[in-house]
């Protein structure tokens, strides 16, 4: 059974049986910035629901941050969308994969990250809030691009399911440093450390002649040089 508002701390994360990180506690992060800074990091979150037949599924999709929701979308002709917009409980994740930790033994190793979960139920934006929130989920993936294009056609906007998700019930998980190694491996000859990685750009490729043709717009150079 879902929380209620008032079983819910506003001001920090992990505040619910749900979602109290339990596995290495001293990696969650309670302060909601940190819940902030995982998700406007990201660009692709994995939501997982529970059709009516019992059987569970994982969606990739991409998202953005809305101030304190989370909004997605996806198209009208979704069997699993329309079930998230019917209110289905569901389970939002991103996780940012920063280094590989190479420890003195296979199982000590273990991975740098940062990760967001949100329980909750999606609700469907209509109107002005669901074109405004596709701009948003835009302008998370390629900032600037909105004042590039043509406005979305009211055909194209009526074709999608825009969903909602507050950031009500979260919990967020650090893991930072090097390897912990075992005490009756220390010291022995086999080398420790960390290989750090970051998701990085390549150069950006025409979709044909006629766009070879033109400027790389504003919007990619912001890209690029986000993911530089």
């Amino acid at each position: 059974m879902s929380p209620s508002a008032d079983d819910v701390d506003a001001s920090h994360l992990g505040t619910t049986e749900r979602t109290k990180v339990r596995r290495a506690p001293e990696r969650a992060h309670t302060d909601r910035q940190a819940l902030a800074d995982v998700l406007d990091a990201g660009l692709i979150a994995h939501v997982g629901i529970v059709d009516d037949s019992g059987q569970p599924f994982v969606l990739p999709v991409a998202y953005a941050r809305d101030g304190d929701r989370v909004i997605i979308h996806g198209s009208t002709a979704s069997r699993l969308f329309r079930q998230l917009a019917a209110g289905t409980p569901a389970c939002l994740s991103v996780t940012l994969l920063d280094g590989i930790v190479v420890a003195r033994s296979a199982f000590e190793s273990s991975m740098n990250y940062r990760s967001a979960l949100v329980l909750g139920r999606f609700t469907r934006l209509e109107g002005e809030d669901a074109a405004t929130a596709v701009s948003v989920i835009t302008e998370h993936l390629i900032p600037g691009r909105t004042v590039e294009v043509r406005a979305n056609l009211k055909k194209e906007l009526a074709a999608t399911l825009v969903l909602s998700l507050d950031l009500t019930e979260a919990s967020v998980k650090i893991r930072v440093g090097g390897p912990i190694d075992d005490a009756i491996d220390l010291g022995t000859p086999v080398w420790a450390g960390v290989v750090p990685l970051r998701q990085v750009s390549a150069a950006p490729i025409a979709a044909d002649a006629a766009a070879s043709e033109l400027p790389i717009p504003t919007s990619v150079h912001r890209l690029l040089a986000k993911h530089s």
